[in-house]
């Protein structure tokens, strides 16, 4: 457990980096940035690399009890009118189109984080019925939710993290979810798609550009986040490159999401 003090952009920042080196998740609040690590992925000189000039404190905690006080201090999250995310153990929210009902883990995505957020936000906008969607990164699997509420026939959802997996299968079956195939996978099924969503961060989706594209059917749709506004310029390039025309952009305290479409 690291305890970083950092403003919320520091925070944003330091997730960003801190992403690449498998964390087991964040906790932000005012003032600090917590994350978590288990120790067999933890590479102790590069996260204190990255830590530098900021005061931090690292601490050993048993994983049960950090993930307790993680499922003790959720909160709902909700996205206008449209959607809200609560723990099981919250009472119903009123007055939004979609409610998902989640087990919150460490697992990324709970809809706390600006990326999160974005995404279903401009999820609000795309046909989803019966379309099918590929959920790059799934994490508590959230977004693979919200797409059958939305419509989609088909939902394939895939994490490099046996953690995230097991968590968003349980997410699943909590909203009575059965058209997502879950698999703890890093490669792309060989499948094309009308919808691919793709909340990761800025290397991950530049090294799999081109196998995204070309997952892709006609007139499909691709959205990425889990990038920061610097990434705008990469991302965008990288898209267009291989096909994609530009046709959205949200943001977020200091966060983006990007929306692409192939063509007809």
């Amino acid at each position: 457990k690291i305890e970083v003090v950092a403003n919320d952009y520091q925070q944003e920042e330091l997730i960003a980096l801190l992403d690449d080196y498998n964390p087991a998740g964040f906790e932000q609040t005012d003032e600090k940035l917590i994350a978590y690590f288990n120790e067999e992925d933890f590479e102790k000189e590069t996260i204190e690399k990255i830590l530098k000039g900021y005061s931090f404190e690292m601490t050993e905690v048993d994983e049960k009890n950090w993930n307790e006080e993680w499922e003790r201090n959720f909160q709902p999250v909700v996205v206008d009118d449209f959607v809200a995310v609560r723990a099981h153990f919250h009472e119903p929210i009123k007055g939004v189109q979609h409610e998902i009902v989640i087990t919150p883990k460490m697992s990324f995505g709970t809809g706390h984080h600006a990326t999160t957020y974005m995404m279903m936000q401009q999820m609000r906008a795309i046909d989803f019925t019966a379309k099918s969607v590929f959920d790059f990164g799934t994490g508590t699997g959230i977004l693979a939710i919200l797409s059958e509420k939305l419509g989609a026939s088909k939902i394939t959802a895939i994490d490099v993290d046996d953690w995230s997996i097991e968590n968003a299968k349980e997410n699943f079956e909590r909203n009575d979810c059965h058209k997502i195939e879950a698999m703890l996978s890093s490669s792309l099924p060989e499948e094309t798609y009308d919808i691919i969503l793709a909340n990761i961060n800025r290397n991950v989706i530049l090294d799999y550009m081109p196998h995204l594209v070309k997952a892709l059917r006609n007139n499909a749709i691709v959205l990425f986040s889990g990038l920061l506004i610097a990434d705008e310029e990469h991302i965008t390039s990288a898209a267009v490159a291989n096909g994609l025309s530009f046709a959205k952009k949200q943001e977020r305290n200091g966060w983006i999401s990007l929306l692409f479409v192939t063509a007809s």
